[in-house]
């Protein structure tokens, strides 16, 4: 062991005795680097398992790339777009849709709503995740009825329960005798929850053959193609892909400009959380400056007798910079273990409980990421050998003859 690594081992551990107060101030750098690091982790953790968490809820209904007309119409070869769109690698899964605005209805309650047609051999969505009572089966029963899955707060709305006969019916223009509604029944086969108002509330979904009719759509033809890609992080990329491939009057919308104001809102936590858990890191590394100081002038005898018998100042400097880095150390090690035992209970016990409405999940998800340790780590040791620096340097520069005249 070097002398200056042992010499800070030794100040460290504060063998001098009435030296408490000192060790008091340590415990509280100490404290601070802890809680600055363990704060910071387990924000980043919230983060991303909130990016996660509505990624995949939103993922529920939306695909990655939705194709529609440009002038609201169906695509009238739906059929023939699906053919052209094998030629992309990126691709995959992608199914014709119909989407639209009906009127949805049981014996105790009527609402509007917005009825998805849907291919569920090949749908891009992952809803049958969030499917809390009963199963995603769209096909028709022995009654004749097709299936049909509901949101849980419209199922609430229309007081519906599993088995429900469910009566949906479309209409264009003012209601005649010449221009009567088409009218669907189904059966209720499922309900499901994502979290979000927004599709618990007003969407149903059923196999797209079922609403042909009430949309007055051609089996060949569709009100939209979804696409889910193989890597959602190329989503752009391809959107601009499409964007040279598919002329007016086909129009491309992402997932992000779909839901943007979800995205924008995960985002913004993204952000401005991590940056204002930061700033207490960068003061607890502040307060090093202190408890290095307080140790530079509990110890000024000592550095006078070293300089005296030949030390260098660079040994002084290194000894005062390895007290902070191991105060810092220390600090970050207990910082890490808090981290990782609060996203375990997080995760076995969900120790933190959300507001389902405001934050579209019933508690905070944790994500750790091996990156964020690793950048949190370095950034605090950075921060922490950049405060220790200033009083390093100060104990290197004293005098040692005004030490011994004065008897220090």
């Amino acid at each position: 062991m070097k002398f200056e690594t042992y010499l800070a081992f030794r100040y460290f551990k504060g063998t001098r005795k009435g030296a408490r107060f000192l060790s008091f101030i340590k415990a509280m750098s100490i404290t601070g680097v802890a809680i600055g690091s363990a704060g910071l982790l387990i924000a980043l953790s919230i983060v991303h398992g909130f990016k996660s968490t509505i990624n995949d809820k939103v993922l529920g209904f939306a695909p990655h790339v939705l194709i529609t007309n440009y002038t609201d119409a169906p695509l009238y070869r739906a059929d023939t777009l699906m053919t052209y769109l094998d030629r992309f690698e990126e691709i995959e899964t992608k199914q014709i849709i119909n989407q639209g605005q009906v009127m949805i209805q049981t014996k105790d309650g009527v609402t509007g709503t917005e009825l998805r047609g849907v291919d569920q051999n090949s749908d891009v969505s992952n809803l049958t995740e969030y499917v809390v009572e009963g199963s995603y089966n769209l096909s028709k029963k022995e009654n004749g009825y097709p299936g049909i899955v509901v949101g849980s707060k419209l199922a609430q709305t229309i007081r519906a329960e599993l088995g429900s006969i469910i009566t949906v019916y479309t209409i264009s223009g003012t209601p005649s005798l010449a221009n009567s509604p088409e009218i669907q029944q189904f059966e209720l086969t499922g309900i499901f929850r994502t979290g979000i108002d927004f599709f618990d509330g007003i969407y149903a979904v059923t196999a797209k053959e079922y609403t042909d009719k009430l949309f007055g759509i051609e089996p060949s033809q569709g009100q939209g193609v979804e696409i889910k890609l193989k890597d959602s992080s190329k989503i752009l990329a391809f959107d601009k892909k499409l964007e040279d491939a598919l002329p007016f009057p086909y129009y491309k919308q992402t997932i992000q400009s779909r839901y943007g104001n979800i995205f924008a809102w995960v985002e913004l936590q993204e952000q401005m959380i991590p940056l204002v858990i930061s700033v207490m890191i960068i003061v607890a590394a502040f307060n090093l400056i202190g408890t290095i100081l307080m140790m530079v002038l509990e110890r000024t005898k000592d550095i006078g007798i070293l300089k005296t018998i030949g030390s260098k100042s660079s040994i002084i400097r290194k000894v005062f910079l390895l007290e902070g880095l191991m105060v810092a150390s220390i600090g970050l090690i207990i910082g890490i273990a808090i981290s990782l035992l609060f996203a375990w209970l997080q995760i076995n016990y969900q120790i933190i409980p959300l507001s389902e409405e405001n934050y579209y999940m019933s508690y905070a998800p944790v994500e750790p990421h091996l990156l964020d340790f690793v950048i949190t780590s370095i950034v605090t040791i950075v921060l922490c050998a950049l405060a220790s620096w200033l009083p390093a340097r100060i104990a290197a520069k004293t005098d040692p003859l005004k030490v011994i005249s004065y008897g220090r």
